[in-house]
């Protein structure tokens, strides 16, 4: 084409275009018609189909791009894309394009339904998809070790929508907490025994484990031996020390299993759990590593048991204790 100053040419062609600004999109739309008519097709075809098939694809890019639509322009819009497929398979005949299955030509489709619900196309734009591109495929396909790519970036994906709804959830539980009057708070003093409730549940989380599992699973070694210690104080009372030791290795346990909770809280006199108690065997890991047993200690204050102990709906007796 001869130089004009007010279209952009192509002298490398189009072809060697890879990434098109939506500017350049325009540029070509002005050529293109003008670059096909009375172009040479082979085998001697006429580039009638060609002609309309461009003419109606065109004219639709420029219908949908309106700033103001009406119910002709919206009619003149569905008839240019019925021209575009009636005549596209010329396309396939030529072996520019080998299917028509591409979801931008399927989007065109909606054009007119779309405009008629939300209004004219420049009240919308695709920045919001290709940011989505960033977040769901770039960022995630970085953060693996790019091989068998796909189920790392689909965990990837599902722990950051976790993440995201546990952000939302908490700032609306804040949003609550401000909309709602503010208890006077108690001043903060030393760490001191208090004297809390336990809640646990009505059955224990293992109701048969035998004594060398709970030394050699659980890792309490002296269990055993501190039972008889304990057996033999409520018989003796009196008893302390070495006195108590010796008495409880001669206690005579007729059971070898007991009932094991692997977890167990602490109230206080309102009802809130302040504290809580965790207890985990030894395991293995989904890669097959054994996981250590764990067990939290808690310091008890042991002396003459309160007037008002009760049992009510899974909270067990009143003690005077404090979890480390």
């Amino acid at each position: 084409m001869p130089p004009n100053h007010q279209i952009a040419l192509f002298p490398k062609g189009i072809t060697i275009l890879t990434c098109v600004s939506g500017k350049e999109h325009k540029n070509i739309c002005q050529i293109l018609l003008g670059l096909i008519i009375d172009l040479p097709l082979g085998g001697g075809s006429s580039p009638a189909r060609l002609l309309k098939a461009m003419h109606g694809l065109l004219n639709f890019l420029y219908l949908a791009q309106l700033p103001s639509q009406m119910t002709d322009t919206i009619s003149c819009l569905e008839r240019s894309l019925i021209t575009f497929h009636q005549n596209k398979d010329i396309f396939v005949d030529l072996r520019v394009q080998g299917h028509f299955n591409i979801p931008k030509i399927h989007s065109l489709l909606h054009y007119s339904s779309l405009i008629s619900l939300f209004g004219s196309t420049d009240n919308y734009n695709t920045k919001q998809t290709e940011r989505l591109h960033i977040d769901f495929t770039k960022d995630a396909y970085h953060a693996t070790n790019h091989k068998d790519e796909y189920p790392q970036m689909t965990t990837w994906l599902e722990h950051h929508e976790k993440l995201q709804q546990h952000a939302v959830h908490i700032k609306w539980r804040q949003q609550q907490h401000l909309t709602t009057s503010v208890p006077p708070q108690r001043p903060i003093g030393a760490p001191q025994p208090g004297t809390y409730y336990l809640k646990m549940t009505w059955n224990p989380t293992l109701w048969r484990v035998s004594f060398d599992s709970i030394a050699n699973n659980y890792g309490a070694i002296d269990f055993q031996d501190l039972l008889g210690d304990f057996l033999a104080h409520l018989r003796q009372p009196h008893l302390s020390g070495w006195a108590l030791h010796d008495c409880g290795e001669n206690t005579l346990i007729t059971f070898h299993h007991t009932p094991v909770f692997h977890k167990i809280k602490f109230m206080d006199g309102d009802g809130a759990v302040i504290d809580s108690i965790h207890i985990q065997p030894e395991q293995l890991d989904s890669h097959r590593r054994i996981i250590p047993a764990h067990f939290d200690t808690v310091l008890v204050r042991t002396g003459q048991q309160p007037d008002n102990v009760h049992r009510k709906q899974g909270m067990f007796g009143l003690l005077e204790s404090k979890s480390s």
